[in-house]
């Protein structure tokens, strides 16, 4: 991690409410707030975009080495591009929920993004949730979070936003791939939401943080 700024990590299946509790946690405390999920779902948007086979790794590989891959933040939310172009809501395609999970598989991609999402440190504290931040991406940062949730009530979850993801497939091929799968990382704490709300997640987030020294860290760089 840099010197002076520090990172939360999030990190949980599809579903479990990750993203959300990090938008609350990032707005409360006043940090920049990383979709990690949606930089993967930004190289697979292209792979799809340009008719390229998301289960050929090497051909999402010479695809990726063509790519401007520009990230950023804008009103304390990581943005994301591709050769200046931003997919917005086509990130959450149909197609691009079926593949997803294949490119974020390939090492290459993988070593790119993680890239990406380092360097962002550089411009605050972040709250970033995603697959692999505690294990890959900060896996020294003393700030862990896992959320939680049953297969169910994730998969009740994606049919009332109207998307059909198969929330167990994902699991599945996200826990099983050889890079970064997706685990509990040494260190986190684990909270499920599958019978609690996002308020009691966020409290139960902030009690793990102020346990971490989150708080008086702020307070010393304050009297600094």
């Amino acid at each position: 991690m840099s010197e002076t700024h520090h990172a939360i990590a999030i990190d949980g299946p599809a579903a479990s409410g990750k993203s959300t509790v990090a938008k609350v946690l990032a707005k409360r405390l006043g940090l920049i707030m990383v979709n990690s999920g949606a930089m993967y779902r930004a190289v697979t948007w292209e792979v799809v975009r340009q008719g390229v086979d998301p289960t050929d790794p090497a051909a999402v590989v010479a695809l990726l080495k063509t790519l401007a891959v520009g990230c950023g933040v804008k009103d304390g939310h990581s943005t994301m591009t591709i050769d200046g172009v931003g997919p917005g809501a086509e990130l959450r395609f149909e197609a691009v929920n079926a593949a997803v999970s294949k490119v974020s598989a390939v090492p290459e991609v993988r070593d790119v993004l993680v890239a990406s999402q380092r360097d962002l440190l550089r411009l605050g504290d972040l709250v970033m949730e995603g697959r692999d931040i505690g294990s890959v991406v900060f896996p020294d940062t003393p700030f862990k979070l896992y959320i939680d949730a049953s297969e169910e009530v994730r998969r009740q979850r994606r049919a009332a936003e109207g998307q059909q993801d198969a929330v167990g497939e994902r699991d599945r091929q996200d826990a099983q791939r050889k890079t970064s799968p997706l685990v509990v990382a040494d260190g986190a704490v684990v909270i499920d939401s599958s019978e609690i709300g996002i308020e009691e997640v966020v409290e139960k987030a902030l009690e793990v943080l102020k346990q971490r020294g989150w708080f008086e860290r702020e307070s010393e760089e304050a009297r600094s």
